[in-house]
């Protein structure tokens, strides 16, 4: 699988600006070939891989300072420019052949709460820029409590059969999956598991910002921002 981080990603970037302080860094490589978490040389896998479900995953962006603040300003205050162009960021990530888009969806609740979905958002603008079809094939069965104190393992006990999939609309082999932020993986997992069982055979997540537990470490020799 060949990704790559065009030029491009950093213009994207600079079109943020209007909604942050200051200049988006995106993530590149060396990384770890199946995650995309930064890494001293390039590795086929990590210890911070999301689960089996996942194929594969990118982020755009690691989630912190103007990055988070980006997210912030679509997630809470329902800026759409932002999901546009972030959605442009994931998009030149350059994302492995696909069928169609679908994306993590939000409990109904806080979806209401919200008075939309800012998955769906990022998923819809992608496709956009894809030319490809974007669906929803599964949905959430439960709401689940708050996850940034929670450890991987608790994430994980805590997502098990929070999604199904939808009867009457099986997925196409190949899916792009799409969420705002990447943690342990767990949340999307447990959507990815859904998605097999609706039919999906490979499922490559796709968020635009990652979550670190700790700072990754740049190439050797340098350090990263």
């Amino acid at each position: 699988m060949d990704f790559s981080i065009p030029d491009r990603i950093r213009q994207i970037a600079g079109t943020l600006r209007p909604f942050v302080d200051e200049e988006l860094v995106p993530l590149e490589p060396p990384w770890c070939g199946r995650c995309g978490r930064p890494s001293p040389i390039d590795v086929d896998r990590c210890r911070d891989c999301p689960p089996t479900p996942i194929t594969s995953a990118r982020s755009a962006f690691a989630y912190r300072g103007p990055a988070r603040a980006a997210v912030h300003r679509l997630k809470f205050s329902g800026w759409r420019g932002v999901g546009e162009a972030l959605a442009s960021a994931l998009a030149a990530l350059g994302p492995p052949p696909a069928d169609a888009v679908t994306w993590v969806p939000l409990a109904r609740r806080r979806r209401a709460e919200r008075g939309f979905d800012q998955a769906r958002v990022l998923a819809r603008a992608l496709a956009r820029e894809l030319d490809l079809p974007a669906a929803a094939f599964v949905r959430r069965t439960k709401a689940t409590a708050p996850q940034a104190r929670r450890t991987r393992e608790e994430r994980l006990e805590s997502m098990a059969d929070a999604f199904a999939y939808i009867p009457g609309k099986p997925a196409p082999a190949r899916l792009l999956l799409v969420d705002d932020v990447l943690t342990t993986g767990a949340t999307a997992s447990a959507c990815a598991g859904a998605l097999l069982e609706a039919g999906a055979r490979e499922i490559h997540l796709l968020t635009a910002c990652r979550s670190f537990t700790d700072r990754p470490p740049g190439p050797r020799g340098s350090r990263r921002p």
